[in-house]
């Protein structure tokens, strides 16, 4: 029998023995695992790849710029601001501060740190987290950019092995820019440059040693160490950078005692930095898409900094928003207005405006019926078919084929007359006749209006101005299909650089933020389309139209007038009587810019008395409102004098037109008639007691025109020679002789250049989608 004693005994030697083997294991097992990890690091060194100075590319604010250099919008990638700078545009001091505070052996060390990583150990220990990081800022840069922040021994392993390698093949100076280009900052700002602005308001070249030691301060934890949100952190962490800057000989005791804690700004709300509001959002849209259409890729655009310049001209688009904005104010509010100008000579978009919601619909990029401003496609068609301006037709109502019967507005006409007189006075059926005479009809219209500049496409129209069988109907002279206010911009800036078309465009330059140029638009001559004759004979047509349609003749305040060429346009809303879009669209020698007024829901357009909108109405008082400010103070051009096309040049005569229905006052109901001639007058409508004896009676005097067809003394007159000087008596309407002569005391009449076309009412087509950022 064993004893108790010898029992214990036993146990304990076995325990003894038992604990000698485990420990024995261990220590056998420690050089293995030690080992281990050695070839597991040898290995990732030698397998990993370690990326080139500048092929790591960050996210940073690209901004959009106009043509003079004014911002117009910027494009902020998701996790925030940023703009990359170069190691020699970093202040010393910057890269002392940083140092000091995340890595005092950056200088030295290749990549990993064992004393940083015996700090940071200890630290954890002691809770003297602020004492140092254990990872180099080389190995920052690496989690930061390459390898993620993964909490596995894979991916530390490969943070120590790229560091390491990184360390061999970059400079330190190209580590330190990556570094300070990549991390984190707080207040939605990465990279140096915008924590600069972000927190002092300044540019990093402005960064003075207190404020870098505050900004090295708060990498460690922006949202722990930003002085707005914990002040005395904020300063023990400044103190700690501060006082790391004289132990690595980066700051004399002196100058360190002389620092004071910087003030900072406050913080601002980002969350809306990227969400560009109103005109300016639109206008980066289309700049968006034209971009990638270009090739510069979504990442491009992320990634390098991009300094975008566009066509854009700052008093153009002043010009165009404020006109929109103030002629609507105090409009119905479902009203709706867009307009584009156009450079003609290079075919720039100086000037968009497509509504004030920038995530919503884009009027000047949407397909809108246009009306009569189609009519003058249907001239260069007939011009190009030797067919003159003096050419005569009859503006009785027109049977069409398929029993459908044209009609002018209100009964409007002139009888018969010439194409010029025709246009101005805007009349379908004559028109309509026209198309009917052209070797082709719709199609020749619908070859013209594509030659000029109106879209084969858009969104989700895959063929424009035609039906299924590929032809238009005869519906296209009145403006039945759909066109962009875009689009009627540069097609009319094609006749303004008699017959060149221009492709238009909204960006001019692409550079990166080291000043690397991916883009640059080259000098393009454009592509003559039609003849300078055939333009310059349609332009001719159009100058009276402006001061014809409720006096929007141009003028300038330093120069006077200035010459135009213009259509106004409106179509009806089906049968109802109603218009639901009408359009002014017209061109210096120097500018294009059409214009459309109607509503998001294409319903009845009423102006803020309730009458109906036209376009010599609301959409004429913007587009001169528009044109006037955006040439302010440029110098007058004329227009080229036309050469001869079917035998004649320029405008011809036509005797003022007769109808049937006299009408004295204007409304925006009432179409205007001109007074007939009453037997016992004379051609001023007054009475003839004897000879060289009158009495006055009617209009008075219109005004004495000074130029061709000058003021007609009943009233009608629509003169565009010099300045008129009647001034009459009665009810007569006033003349409208030289650019708006002399006014009677009577009411102005109206000149009817936009009939309203009766049209199929057609949904707004929706514009492409563009991608956004």
């Amino acid at each position: 029998m064993t004893s108790s004693k010898g029992a214990a005994t036993s146990d304990k030697s076995t325990t003894v023995k038992a604990t000698a083997w485990v420990l024995g294991l261990i220590a056998g097992a420690v050089p293995l695992v030690a080992v281990a990890v050695v070839v597991a690091f040898l290995f990732t060194y030698l397998t990993v790849d370690v990326p080139s100075p500048g092929d790591l590319k960050q996210n940073q604010v690209a901004t959009i710029l106009s043509s003079k250099g004014t911002t117009i919008a910027k494009i902020v990638p998701p996790e925030g601001n940023r703009t990359d700078v170069k190691y020699e545009d970093i202040p010393q001091s910057m890269i002392d501060a940083i140092k000091a505070a995340e890595d005092r052996d950056f200088d030295s060390n290749t990549g990993f740190s064992t004393s940083g990583f015996t700090r940071a150990v200890l630290g954890k220990i002691t809770g003297r987290e602020g004492s140092g990081g254990g990872s180099t800022i080389t190995q920052q840069y690496v989690k930061k950019a390459i390898v993620g922040d993964e909490v596995s021994y894979k991916r530390k392993f490969k943070e120590l092995a790229i560091a390491t390698k990184m360390s061999r093949q970059w400079s330190k100076e190209q580590i330190m820019a990556a570094y300070l280009n990549t991390i984190y900052f707080g207040r939605g700002a990465y990279g140096v440059d915008a924590a600069a602005r972000a927190y002092f308001n300044i540019p990093l070249k402005k960064l003075t040693v207190s404020q870098a030691a505050l900004l090295a301060g708060v990498v460690r934890g922006p949202s722990i160490y930003d002085p707005a949100v914990n002040p005395d952190l904020a300063v023990n962490r400044w103190d700690y950078v501060l006082d790391g800057m004289v132990a690595t000989g980066a700051l004399s005791k002196a100058d360190r005692a002389a620092q004071k804690f910087p003030k900072i700004a406050k913080v601002k709300d980002n969350s809306a930095a990227n969400n560009t509001d109103g005109p300016n959002g639109l206008i980066k849209r289309q700049v968006l898409a034209e971009l990638e259409a270009e090739g510069i890729s979504e990442q491009e655009i992320q990634t390098a900094g991009l300094k975008i310049t566009t066509s854009i001209d700052p008093q153009v688009q002043k010009a165009l928003v404020s006109a929109s904005r103030g002629k609507l104010e105090g409009e119905p509010k479902n009203l709706r207005t867009a307009s584009v100008s156009v450079d003609p000579a290079t075919g720039a978009v100086r000037g968009y405006y497509g509504g004030e919601n920038a995530s919503g619909w884009d009027y000047a990029s949407a397909g809108l019926q246009t009306g009569s401003i189609f009519k003058v496609f249907a001239l260069v068609a007939a011009l190009e078919q030797d067919i003159p301006l003096s050419q005569r037709y009859s503006s009785d109502p027109y049977q069409a084929p398929g029993g459908l019967t044209i009609e002018n507005s209100d009964g409007e006409t002139c009888g018969t007359c010439n194409l010029a007189t025709a246009l101005k006075m805007s009349l379908n059926t004559v028109y309509y006749r026209l198309m009917m005479d052209l070797n082709g009809k719709a199609d020749a219209v619908a070859d013209a209006a594509h030659k000029l500049g109106i879209a084969e496409s858009f969104g989700n129209i895959e063929h424009t101005l035609q039906e299924k069988n590929g032809h238009p109907e005869g519906g296209v002279v009145l403006g039945q299909y759909p066109s962009r206010v875009l689009d009627m911009a540069s097609a009319y800036a094609t006749l303004a650089a008699s017959g060149i078309y221009h492709k238009p465009y909204f960006v001019q330059k692409v550079e990166t933020s080291t000043g690397d140029v991916l883009f640059e638009r080259e000098k393009d001559k454009g592509k003559r389309v039609i003849s300078a004759a055939v333009a310059d004979n349609v332009t001719a047509a159009m100058e009276p139209i402006a001061a014809y349609s409720n006096g929007n003749s141009l003028y300038d305040s330093t120069y006077g007038a200035r010459p135009s060429a213009a259509k106004t346009g409106t179509a009806q809303l089906g049968d109802t009587g109603d218009n639901k879009d009408a359009w002014m669209a017209g061109y210096t020698p120097q500018l294009s810019t059409a214009t459309w007024v109607g509503t998001d829901k294409g319903t009845a357009l009423r102006n803020y008395n309730g009458a109906m909108i036209y376009g010599s109405g609301l959409p004429a008082q913007i587009w001169k409102a528009a044109m006037d400010g955006a040439l302010e103070g440029e110098p007058i051009e004329q227009f080229p004098t036309p050469e001869s096309v079917g035998g004649q040049a320029g405008v011809p005569y036509e005797p003022p037109p007769v109808t049937n229905t006299p009408t004295d006052t204007y409304t925006e109901t009432t179409r205007p008639r001109n007074r007939p001639r009453l037997p016992g007058t004379n051609e001023n409508g007054d009475i003839v007691v004897a000879p060289g004896v009158t009495i006055p009676f009617g209009g008075g005097n219109g005004g004495n025109g000074g130029g061709d067809n000058g003021g007609q003394t009943d009233g009608s007159g629509d003169g565009t020679g010099g300045g008129g000087d009647g001034t009459g008596t009665g009810d007569g309407t006033a003349g409208n002789g030289g650019n708006n002569g002399g006014a009677a005391n009577g009411p102005r009449g109206r000149q009817p250049s936009d009939d309203p076309v009766m049209v199929p009412t057609i949904p707004m087509a929706p514009m492409k989608p563009v991608p956004t950022t």
